[in-house]
């Protein structure tokens, strides 16, 4: 049992990194086209900005959400804790 959790969490984990990697591309994606934008200007300008904010970002957002979740079931699976101290860490800190 213990070794089929570990291989859904390795998959999970293939999933959230490849998948973040491309959103984390496409939000810097954005950063480009409002330049494009501000370079164009007028009317062309503002149905980019409008397509942009309006149909591209939220589509990023909702696909970064559902990848978290990817990374958080991967954690669950592994039974990794993430941003709780290790005891024997603590132990060898304290003794120093």
């Amino acid at each position: 049992m213990k070794n089929a959790l570990k291989k859904i969490s390795n998959v999970c984990k293939l999933i959230f990194g490849y998948g973040i990697m491309i959103v984390l591309f496409a939000g810097g994606l954005t950063f480009f086209g409002y330049c494009a934008a501000l370079i164009i200007g007028g009317e062309t300008a503002e149905a980019m900005c409008t397509w942009i904010y309006k149909t591209f970002v939220p589509i990023i957002v909702y696909a970064s959400t559902i990848l978290i979740l990817f990374g958080l079931v991967s954690m669950y699976l592994a039974g990794e804790k993430a941003l709780t101290p290790d005891k024997k860490k603590i132990k060898e800190e304290g003794e120093k």
